[in-house]
């Protein structure tokens, strides 16, 4: 089945005006697609009040300083460079992925409500406090289930068969999907920790509806 991917792009006029002297003096722009093309136009502003102003490239993505919920690689990619980031967007969906990933300040400025407003750090801490949690349990479990999906971009079977090479004392049982239905994972109780190697936000979204951990498999690094 093809699959056509429309971009939804948004038309109004964008300005920041004098929250600009809010944000610290190295930037990383991001956006996501909606706002995509405004991006160059921000960053003229920014520059014309003395930022440095950076964007990176996504593994997944079409657009310099384009994120995803799934891959935020056009900041992690400039992390160094920056003091902060400037979110182009609404919801805080991509920046708690952005400040997980990077541990940097991101601000977020929402051209629909025209405000701005720094992200919660506390949100991302704890969510890194339940990822040490899901860890530490991996560590210590015997029985563990792999979560792998067949959908194109979030298929890692390699690197999920890899596992049972690298933890040869534990055993390792692999649970297929196309989509991922959560309630068939309670099928298998005797399962102490999962792990996921498909979208890495279904380990921080979707942890609720497991009652045991799950870890994402790159965090297995």
């Amino acid at each position: 089945m093809k699959t056509f991917f429309i971009e939804a792009i948004y038309k109004k006029p964008i300005n920041i005006g004098n929250k600009i002297f809010k944000l610290p003096n190295k930037i990383g722009l991001v956006a996501t697609v909606q706002f995509i093309g405004h991006l160059s136009e921000i960053k003229k502003a920014l520059e014309e009040k003395d930022k440095v102003v950076f964007l990176g490239n996504g593994f997944h993505t079409v657009y310099h300083g384009q994120v995803l919920g799934c891959d935020v690689l056009s900041a992690s990619s400039i992390k160094k460079k920056v003091d902060a980031f400037l979110y182009i967007g609404t919801g805080s969906f991509h920046p708690l992925a952005i400040s997980l990933e990077t541990k940097k300040d991101v601000f977020m400025f929402n051209p629909i409500a025209n405000n701005l407003k720094k992200f919660d750090f506390r949100e991302a801490e704890k969510i890194n406090k339940k990822n040490k949690g899901a860890l530490i349990r991996f560590f210590n479990s015997d029985e563990i289930g792999v979560i792998l999906t067949t959908k194109p971009a979030q298929k890692n079977l390699d690197k999920a068969f890899k596992l049972k090479k690298r933890f040869k004392e534990k055993n390792f049982y692999f649970l297929l999907f196309d989509t991922i239905d959560f309630s068939q994972l309670e099928n298998f109780p005797f399962i102490e920790c999962f792990v996921n190697t498909a979208c890495p936000r279904i380990a921080i979204d979707d942890s609720i509806k497991l009652e045991k951990p799950i870890i994402n498999i790159d965090d297995l690094k």
